[in-house]
């Protein structure tokens, strides 16, 4: 009688972070409606989804230590987690963003019309690769806009203030701030598919010791999404449910969800966790990083830190890999044996 406290206590723990975003909106509705717990059981863990309303403070719980998993993109994957020094292994590569970010203008329609403005954003986010991006398209640079750093909730808001007359953002606030008379988007995330991927990731030692737990957060995610993105009346329920999470609607929910290219199949993420499309995308995302300075006080060259690919080839350091792409366990999905 007296062990029976002390098994439960050994009983395997681990925390994960999520934020909202479209792309992300599945980890809440997982945890809310058991698949979390089922597939925590099916291991013999204890799994703990939390939302956090704030993106950035997300990566940086579990930068310190205080989660073994969250949603982030590749960009901030490398450059918060990885350049602090933290192994982190991308369990599942989930989507792009392929509408879902963009650039948006007060009273203009082009983005050349963006020189000079002050533009608020979340600073060295995936928002400022991906003005960076779109400036490269009309001639300009970083050097001529000032990026006002801007928290993400804060986003709609400040939009509808006289002083704010440019922004970047991503959804569920590009869909919010669209709706106002003046806004117009003049680029987004579509012009360059594949660049802005959106992850689940856990720290590197913790998988190797409890592979069991990328194997459940692998189940919990391909269950919820097959559920999310079916033609039944449970489909629609998942998704409405989400749509209010997120702070909108079904409908409003379908349209970011149209905006996102998402691997609902796991298949289809292997391969394209495997492509030279990928590869070429982590490709621009380190040297923006390297060219603003967020790969480490100091960092000698772009290849500082290691990004290790599917296929184990590495871009950068091999002595130095911090940030992993392991099609493990989304394979074993695909191959039905989780």
């Amino acid at each position: 009688m007296a062990t029976a406290p002390l098994q439960a206590q050994t009983k395997p723990s681990f925390k994960v972070a999520w934020s909202i975003y479209a792309g992300w909106m599945p980890w809440g509705y997982a945890q809310d409606s058991g698949i979390v717990q089922k597939w925590a059981d099916k291991y013999g863990i204890e799994i703990e989804v939390t939302q956090f309303n704030d993106y950035v403070e997300s990566m940086n719980q579990y930068t310190a230590g205080a989660y073994d998993a969250v949603t982030l993109t590749n960009m901030d994957g490398l450059s918060i987690p990885a350049a602090g020094g933290v192994d982190t292994t991308a369990v599942i590569v989930g989507d792009f963003s392929d509408g879902n970010d963009a650039v948006i203008l007060k009273g203009k329609d082009k983005l050349e019309d963006i020189k000079g403005e002050s533009v608020n954003l979340v600073e060295f986010s995936v928002s400022e690769y991906l003005l960076n991006r779109g400036l490269e398209t009309v001639g300009l640079t970083g050097r001529d806009v000032k990026i006002v750093n801007t928290a993400d909730p804060d986003m709609v808001g400040a939009f509808q203030t006289a002083d704010v007359q440019a922004m970047v953002t991503w959804n569920p606030m590009v869909s919010e701030i669209a709706k106002l008379d003046d806004a117009h988007i003049v680029f987004d995330s579509s012009k360059i598919p594949g660049e802005i991927l959106d992850l689940m990731v856990a720290n590197t030692d913790t998988l190797k010791a409890h592979p069991e737990f990328g194997k459940a957060l692998a189940g919990i995610w391909y269950e919820t999404v097959a559920l999310m993105t079916s033609d039944t009346p449970e489909g629609a329920k998942a998704r409405a449910a989400m749509g209010a999470a997120s702070g909108t609607d079904q409908a409003g929910f379908e349209e970011q969800l149209a905006a996102t290219h998402l691997f609902a199949d796991p298949v289809k993420a292997v391969s394209f966790t495997q492509s030279k499309e990928m590869a070429d995308g982590m490709d621009h995302v380190r040297n923006f990083l390297f060219d603003k300075g967020l790969l480490g006080a100091g960092a000698p060259s772009v290849d500082v830190i290691g990004i290790e690919l599917a296929d184990g080839t590495v871009l950068g350091d091999e002595s130095n890999v911090k940030l992993r792409f392991d099609t493990q366990f989304m394979q074993a999905a695909a191959d039905n044996a989780l």
